[in-house]
């Protein structure tokens, strides 16, 4: 910039003779004009080697500095452009470098959103807290009643024997729960409309390979461990609850009142009781398949509660089975007898539970199976009194989650029993 004006200077000789004063002011005004420039330019310099932060801002402010310096003194609109094109590019990139930690944040909260969506849709498909809340008290009381003495086993073998149990039928739990689904998806939109199927949220192929994948899974693994009682459990409880659900031909089991009832009792019967009891005595104790007092009782009375599980889960669902055609024990009698037939299976169940506490032999047995017994029958009735509003489709299925409480309550008494 300081040569530019420079040249510009006059030079001729007659012009220093005929102003000479002024030539000579030209002169020192070109030099202290260089040496000015001379000056910012070493300050310009100096500032690059401050921080990276530092020098981006140090840059701005110079750019700046230039294009009113050139708008004053008449620059080159040429360069005049060129700055304000390098300012805008350097603001440009200051933003840039500013937005990129937002932009990358932004895109991590979105997959971790996409992963929580995903997971409470499978959560809702697959149902894991009806498994757990089921397999872990039956499985267990039903493992345990296996063991005759358990000075004769290490923890260490009786959590693999459970285990080897559980997590095959972890699958075909699966298979359980998403062939229903993937049969009802028109009954679902009227009855269930937040599943996922019945949402859209998971396609209908989806949940076909979805329900096909659990159940090849589960068989795998159980020809892995090697177990006659878990695969026969397996094949079982799957059969049932396929035949009950898929619409073939001699299958749709659930448009017969009382197929319906015998797929619903003896599919989680077998699963949740008989399966691990065998599995726990024959493989895993290699002792032979001898029922005893409690396991006999403990089967009668649960066998009930999943009778009334069975006929209890169509009490809210009528007016969505009555669009399918289907001829559930709700539509044939009515909402409120089927109801009250419920509670009397379940009284009924207890019955035989004290009358079987009351012939046993051990003192502290018959006084706690009795006790705990009739304790049950006064809080069934009472809740049933009390807390069930018949014209509620959700008080309907609280009373049928319920039934779920008392599955697991009895699982616990049924160890007293001897």
């Amino acid at each position: 910039m300081a040569f530019g004006h420079l040249v510009s200077i006059p030079r001729s000789t007659s012009s220093i003779n005929t102003v000479g004063g002024s030539c000579w002011k030209s002169k020192k005004f070109a030099t202290y004009y260089y040496a000015s420039s001379y000056e910012t330019r070493a300050l310009w310099q100096s500032n690059r080697n401050v921080t990276k932060e530092q020098s981006m801002k140090t840059c701005l402010q110079h750019n700046i500095s230039k294009l009113h310096y050139k708008g004053t003194e008449g620059g080159s609109t040429t360069h005049h452009k060129i700055d304000k094109r390098s300012l805008i590019n350097a603001t440009s990139s200051a933003q840039s470098h500013e937005s990129e930690p937002q932009a990358h944040e932004k895109s991590q909260n979105d997959s971790l959103e996409s992963i929580k969506r995903a997971l409470l849709v499978f959560l809702k498909f697959s149902r894991f807290y009806a498994f757990f809340g089921m397999m872990i008290p039956a499985g267990l009381s039903s493992s345990f009643l296996a063991v005759d003495n358990f000075s004769e086993i290490s923890p260490i073998l009786l959590v693999k024997g459970i285990l080897q149990y559980m997590v095959p039928f972890f699958f075909t739990f699966q298979f359980i729960m998403g062939v229903n689904q993937v049969s009802d998806v028109e009954i679902d939109k009227i009855n269930k409309p937040d599943l996922p199927l019945a949402t859209g949220e998971y396609s209908f192929t989806f949940g076909v390979i979805l329900v096909a994948s659990s159940l090849l899974t589960s068989l795998g693994l159980a020809w892995m461990v090697g177990s006659k009682p878990l695969i026969w459990s397996i094949i079982v409880a799957a059969g049932l609850m396929a035949a009950y659900s898929i619409n073939l031909p001699l299958l749709r089991w659930k448009r017969s009142t009382f197929l319906a009832v015998l797929s619903n009792a003896m599919s989680p019967l077998a699963s949740f009781h008989i399966g691990p009891f065998l599995h726990m005595k024959t493989f895993v104790l290699k002792k032979a398949a001898t029922f005893s007092r409690s396991m006999l009782v403990g089967c009668f009375v649960i066998g009930c509660l999943y009778t009334v599980i069975s006929i209890s889960k169509d009490l809210g669902d009528v007016e969505g089975d009555k669009a399918a055609g289907l001829k559930t024990l709700a539509i044939r009698l009515g909402v409120k007898q089927v109801f009250w037939l419920c509670i009397s299976l379940i009284q009924m169940a207890y019955g035989i539970a004290i009358t079987m506490g009351a012939l046993s032999p051990v003192l502290w047995s018959k006084i706690v199976t009795v006790l705990t017994h009739v304790i049950m029958v006064l809080y069934v009735w009472n809740y049933a009194v009390n807390s069930v509003d018949l014209s509620s489709k959700d008080s309907l299925q609280s009373f049928h989650m319920f039934m779920f409480k008392l599955v697991t309550v009895e699982s616990v008494l049924v160890l007293f029993v001897r």
